[in-house]
């Protein structure tokens, strides 16, 4: 196996120019990326994106047609999954049904020269680590869903990789229960430090349990960074609307100088806005989104120099308990807002067909980068 140099101390798994064909459908094109040691770290996207792809390379399930696996300075790319130092916890968990508890976390330390009292206190150890103590001598078909999930990360955690890899995990799992397990996620790579790469088509997931996420589409990546940039601050059109942005505004920039910009949204809506320098200004029409929750109603203009004020007339209105959604009809487009009911008194009621002012704060604009 040969070592690899590596310019950033912290990596631990480096994906350098992978590429992979299945026939002719490109399914991963040019895929470069960094996993820091310790870093619990998820792969985004929709289905068929490639995400699924990359983690069977990266555990050594398939070969790429171009590229590099470098896994703590070593290259990997032609060795196979059992010498890697990773292990993988799969969507349908895996579980042998003949054998109990203590024989499916031990199965994978029968191949390791160690003696039956050490297979037992590791065994032990990773029962205690995902709370199964006393679980040991049930069958897979006597444990509830969230319990051979904890089996499968045991058996997973035992053999102590360099490297967990979690093939959507969670998917088998009821609502309130996969929102348990990834609390308990989280907390138990805490725990161990071990890095995991986790799979998931789930915003909401990926934003609650990672250290940084990579957003994938069409088998590139479009973003990666932590859950606010991805969520707040996204650079695509595609990782906005994957994002539940919906707000995507297109508008005419022109620089007036330094970092000011005017910003024409519709022929009579004009606002000047500061854009930090490494905005790109080699195209005049642009796209921003502002996302829903950044948006409020009134009834009257606000006169207010950090604001964006926009004409509109209410076309929806959906009640959900907690919150309640509009949308609101301008010159040909929709926007979308998004607002908690805090307060059951004092506040203002828009009906479908009220001319109200959909108002955000200028901070909240987030241009995107050019298509």
């Amino acid at each position: 196996m040969e070592k690899v140099a590596s310019s950033n101390e912290q990596a631990l798994v480096e994906i350098q120019g992978i590429s992979k064909s299945f026939g002719d459908v490109r399914v991963l094109n040019n895929i470069n990326l960094t996993i820091n040691k310790g870093e619990f770290f998820s792969l985004l996207g929709p289905s068929g994106c490639g995400k699924t792809t990359l983690l069977r390379i990266i555990a050594g399930f398939e070969n790429p047609d171009i590229g590099k696996v470098i896994i703590d300075g070593v290259d990997y790319t032609n060795i196979p999954p059992y010498k890697r130092p990773i292990n993988m916890v799969f969507q349908n968990y895996a579980l042998f049904p003949h054998l109990n508890v203590f024989e499916n976390v031990a199965f994978g330390l029968k191949y390791l020269n160690i003696s039956k009292s050490d297979v037992k206190r590791r065994v032990f150890e990773a029962l205690e680590m995902v709370r199964l103590n006393g679980l040991e001598n049930r069958k897979p078909s006597e444990l509830s869903g969230g319990q051979k999930q904890r089996v499968a990360l045991a058996r997973a955690l035992v053999l102590k990789p360099k490297v967990l890899l979690l093939d959507e995990p969670l998917n088998a799992l009821d609502p309130k229960l996969r929102k348990e397990m990834q609390v308990e996620l989280k907390k138990l790579q805490h725990e161990v430090g071990i890095t995991f790469i986790f799979v998931t088509h789930d915003q909401e997931e990926a934003l609650s349990i990672s250290d940084r996420i990579a957003v994938m589409n069409s088998g590139k990546i479009e973003q990666v960074g932590t859950g606010y940039e991805i969520f707040e601050r996204p650079r695509t059109e595609f990782v906005a609307n994957f994002m539940g942005a919906r707000n995507l505004f297109t508008c005419f920039v022109r620089k007036l100088n330094g970092r000011l910009f005017e910003v024409e949204l519709l022929e009579n809506l004009k606002f000047k806005i500061s854009i930090n320098n490494g905005f790109n200004i080699s195209a005049s029409e642009f796209k921003f989104i502002v996302r829903p929750e950044k948006i409020f109603i009134r009834k009257t203009p606000l006169k207010n120099s950090s604001f964006v004020c926009v004409p509109a007339i209410v076309e929806t209105k959906i009640y959900y308990g907690a919150s309640t959604s509009w949308i609101l009809k301008v010159d040909g487009f929709s926007i979308f807002v998004e607002e908690q009911n805090r307060d059951v008194k004092f506040k203002d009621e828009f009906y479908p067909g009220d001319r109200v002012y959909a108002v955000w704060e200028k901070r909240n604009i987030v241009f995107l980068e050019p298509a």
